[in-house]
């Protein structure tokens, strides 16, 4: 199989991999009703259950990234998918909040280490002309996770119950890590100059960070994921019980509706935001950062309308564009850190990213879970509607560096 042609088959392997990576993670919320009744567990034990994935899941990050930089990028995604998958089977075996938790908790460490190292590998075999698209079509595999979570989780809670729905979704997970395993291999080969690099001896944990951490533009591309992230997990936390209390859907309906109109404008969203920025790139070094300002500007009043309205119908409508404003921005994160990162700091970079969204995202999930019933779920999105087009703001304010490889001392 020729480079180019192996290239596509990647994405399509990973595609799945992050399709069970959101799905496994998702499908707790969908039976948020259940385990309030079978485990009597409160609305705020219920937000920290998001809460204890996310800030496992972010504490972790910068590690995990960094072993997607040193070790073989193949060999800790096969890992990360295996033990993952594990954890979703022995979480159907819960009794109790606590072992809830843990579970919850050792699928944050698991998780953590998959995306930094899956999109690494990706750019290292897609070139500035495919590397958005590319990126964009592996992420849309996140949404039809998050749509599945909902769908699946919704209709086997509620005709066998929610403890079968993690037992099926371990064993079909540890099933594809070992076709996986068959397909991937490790980086591409590079040219001699990368070589070179990637052969000199690898800094420690410490100086990885604080070199990513010190490239110029990186705090503001930070500042503006976590206001990303913020939104992301209010809405996948607490979507679905805002729609089954406030608009009386079932728990299929509910679950179906918070997944499917989000996603599928983010799938459009990723297609023709990673299209865009492939082409847009090609004329400009911003285009992909001018591609994120702009989905992320069409998505703020959409969110904001989102957590306004009192109609089920324009409430569905809203999610759809703010999804397709979403998508834009997600497909061009890992492109746009590679207009500023060196190969061997890009899995780092991005675990920095996961870092401090899910920090973030981990406080929103709960404290969204505690003030549920005095601000209200919509107040809530209506303000981070407002932090979206902030971030529109900076990006479109933002220099990106000219980037030029430079031989690292150790």
């Amino acid at each position: 199989m020729t480079k180019s042609r192996y290239a596509w088959v990647l994405v399509a392997t990973l595609w799945f991999i992050w399709l069970f990576n959101y799905l496994d993670r998702q499908i707790i919320f969908a039976v948020f009703p259940l385990l309030r009744s079978d485990l009597k567990l409160s609305d705020f034990e219920l937000g920290l259950l998001s809460t204890s994935f996310l800030w496992v899941y972010a504490l972790v990050s910068p590690v995990t990234g960094y072993l997607g930089d040193r070790l073989s990028r193949k060999k800790v995604i096969i890992a990360s998918l295996l033990v993952w998958s594990l954890v979703t089977w022995a979480t159907g075996l819960a009794k109790g909040f606590h072992e809830l938790v843990l579970a919850r908790g050792l699928m944050g460490v698991s998780e953590a280490a998959y995306l930094p190292a899956g999109l690494a590998l990706i750019a290292d075999y897609h070139s500035e002309r495919t590397r958005s698209l590319a990126t964009g079509l592996h992420m849309s595999g996140a949404y039809f996770g998050v749509v599945m979570g909902g769908v699946v989780g919704g209709w086997i809670g509620q005709r066998y119950g929610w403890r079968r729905a993690f037992t099926y979704l371990g064993f079909v997970g540890i099933a594809y890590a070992l076709v996986a395993a068959m397909v991937l291999r490790g980086r591409s080969a590079k040219p001699a100059r990368e070589a070179d690099r990637a052969e000199a001896p690898k800094p420690r944990l410490g100086a990885s960070l604080c070199e990513v951490c010190s490239l110029r533009a990186f705090p503001t591309l930070t500042l503006v994921f976590i206001v990303t992230s913020m939104a992301n997990w209010l809405m996948y936390t607490w979507m679905p019980a805002y729609l089954y209390e406030r608009f009386h859907m079932s728990l299929l309906g509910a679950g179906f509706s918070a997944t499917f109109y989000l996603q599928a404008g983010s799938l459009g969203g990723m297609l023709l935001g990673g299209m865009l920025a492939d082409r847009w790139r090609a004329h400009s070094q911003r285009g992909r950062l001018l591609t994120q300002a702009v989905s992320l500007a069409l998505a703020a009043p959409f969110l904001f309308l989102a957590g306004m309205t009192a109609s089920a119908g324009l409430l569905l409508a809203a999610m759809v564009i703010f999804g397709i404003g979403k998508g834009g921005y997600d497909c061009n994160i890992m492109p746009v850190l590679c207009e500023i990162a060196p190969p061997e700091l890009r899995a780092t970079g991005y675990g920095l990213f996961n870092c401090a969204g899910t920090v973030a995202g981990g406080v929103v999930a709960a404290v969204a879970g505690a003030l549920k019933s005095t601000v209200g779920l919509g107040s809530m999105m209506q303000a981070a509607g407002l932090l979206f087009l902030v971030a529109a703001i900076l990006l479109f304010r933002l220099q990106l560096p000219s980037f030029e490889p430079q031989p690292r001392s150790v």
